[in-house]
């Protein structure tokens, strides 16, 4: 069985989801990262990034990374068809996943949510985290753009969509507008029997 390194509402919310979409037999081992448990020795032995998420593999070996184990998810579960076929569509995957990830999350959202990592000056502190919002705000009007009129960022829904859930979710905890198609794909998305499931959507 798999086992999930999970802090609710982080980023590995978009990897409990990808498992229920593929159907894997897996548990979840809770971490914390407001209480600071990723920093504690027993995780630290397991992912000594001490970060979430992390896949412990039934061969013992844990993943980390969202778009690593997100891309293991779908090649490993090819039945659930999360994986494109064609080369664009593959390639244009991995272009969203690392937008998002790499810049909405780490150069926006970690700015808006503890500036106090980097800047422990009052002013400085909220600066920063105007900068994130500003950067959150650029991100998601990319990718407003980058979804169109389509259902699901690629056409079908893909990995990309599950780190695309996650930082809407963040969003709309941080009171930020969204664009009417993005708002339509979270709509889109609480439907799912996937995320019903895994977050025991309404």
């Amino acid at each position: 069985m798999l086992t999930l390194f999970h802090s609710p509402g982080s980023c590995s919310d978009g990897i409990l989801l990808l498992l229920e979409e593929v159907g894997a037999e897996y548990e979840v081992e809770v971490i914390h990262v407001t209480k600071g448990m990723q920093r504690e020795p027993t995780y630290l032995a397991i992912n000594p990034k001490g970060k979430v998420p992390a896949l412990m593999r039934k061969d013992g070996l844990v993943l980390t990374e969202f778009q690593a184990i997100a891309y293991w998810l779908a090649r490993r579960f090819e039945a659930a068809g999360l994986w494109p076929d064609r080369l664009e569509t593959q390639s244009r995957t991995l272009e969203a996943l690392d937008f998002i990830v790499g810049s909405v999350h780490m150069r926006g959202f970690t700015l808006v949510k503890v500036p106090q990592k980097f800047q422990l000056n009052e002013q400085g502190t909220s600066d920063l985290r105007r900068f994130g919002h500003l950067e959150v705000e650029k991100g998601l009007a990319e990718l407003s753009g980058m979804l169109g009129d389509a259902p699901y960022l690629l056409g079908n829904f893909g990995i990309a969509d599950a780190a695309l859930f996650y930082v809407l979710r963040w969003a709309e905890r941080e009171g930020l507008s969204l664009a009417p198609n993005l708002t339509s794909f979270l709509a889109r998305m609480h439907r799912r029997p996937a995320v019903r499931r895994a977050f025991d959507s309404p």
